[in-house]
């Protein structure tokens, strides 16, 4: 729709120079004041100031404050998600894979190679039709009950813990398939190496091997994956959002995709792209504090 024909709605309405204002006034709020060259320089420069102009299906909403109402949710519901799948599928994975042999780590290992390929809103089709339907003890839509105000109080607390228990459920469970299967194989390989091979000769317990010797090292590469996980809170477990119908970043794009809303899906874009980048120059920074055989110079 050109600036022309939006301003000519109201055309029957305002004067002709209050029209010309408008008519300007839309010029430059939507970047097309001046030529291309002009309006590329100004868009970078938008850019850098973190500026994506104004949602067009939220009008006259800034894109940044738009995203900045929904992201607490998706930080809240994927982070801690990422940090309990990484948590329980690192440490039964690691177990499994130092007594590799036992019939029950096999049997584990099956279950999760069947979890792991399974997408994240699939899982989520599931527990909506499982728990919301045939066992209806979570509900299955929104943030939180309607009609309730967001405060720190203990019945908010609860009932915000039971509408993200399912969403966050399907992504934990998946999360931990992928975590458990990693691990196992890592600690399968650190389990084989000269270090852990004399320990087990000089007679130290079992216990501290698992721990202290193989679990510990293996553990090293899961720290960087577990920096690319959070920085990718953004990737495909958003679209359990939309099926939750959960106030997140995956609600407000799937709303940007079907409403053509250009600047919030940039803007969603943008963001995701320095989560990722900013989660990755963290752990690099930081990977000296956890590993000790890397060290500044």
């Amino acid at each position: 729709m050109t600036i022309n024909r939006v301003a000519s709605y109201g055309a029957q309405y305002l004067d002709a120079e209050t029209l010309e204002h408008l008519k300007q006034t839309l010029t430059d709020l939507y970047g097309l004041k001046g030529s291309v060259f002009e309006q590329y320089v100004k868009f970078w420069s938008r850019l850098l100031h973190g500026d994506f102009g104004p949602s067009l299906a939220m009008f006259p909403t800034p894109v940044m404050e738009v995203i900045s109402t929904s992201i607490p949710w998706t930080l809240g519901l994927l982070v801690m998600s990422v940090f309990i799948a990484w948590l329980i599928g690192n440490f039964i994975g690691g177990i499994a894979g130092y007594f590799s042999e036992k019939r029950w780590a096999k049997v584990l290992s099956v279950i999760a190679a069947t979890i792991y390929p399974i997408p994240y809103y699939f899982m989520a089709l599931i527990l909506i039709i499982v728990f919301g339907y045939l066992i209806p003890v979570f509900p299955i839509i929104g943030g939180f009950s309607i009609g309730m105000q967001p405060s720190f109080s203990f019945s908010f607390i609860v009932d915000l813990i039971k509408h993200a228990f399912l969403p966050s459920l399907s992504l934990i469970i998946v999360g931990t398939g992928w975590w458990f299967l990693s691990m196992k194989a890592l600690s399968s390989t650190t389990k084989s190496e000269d270090y852990v091979q004399y320990a087990e000769a000089a007679g130290i317990p079992q216990s501290k091997i698992l721990f202290g010797y193989v679990m510990k090292n293996s553990m090293l590469p899961q720290f960087t994956n577990l920096a690319l996980s959070l920085g990718g809170v953004f990737n495909g477990a958003l679209v359990t959002e939309y099926f939750f119908a959960y106030p997140g970043i995956g609600q407000t794009l799937y709303m940007a995709v079907t409403n053509g809303d250009f600047n919030l899906m940039m803007g969603i874009s943008v963001f995701s792209i320095f989560a990722i980048a900013s989660a990755a120059l963290v752990i690099d920074l930081l990977y000296p504090l956890i590993d000790p055989r890397v060290r500044y110079r």
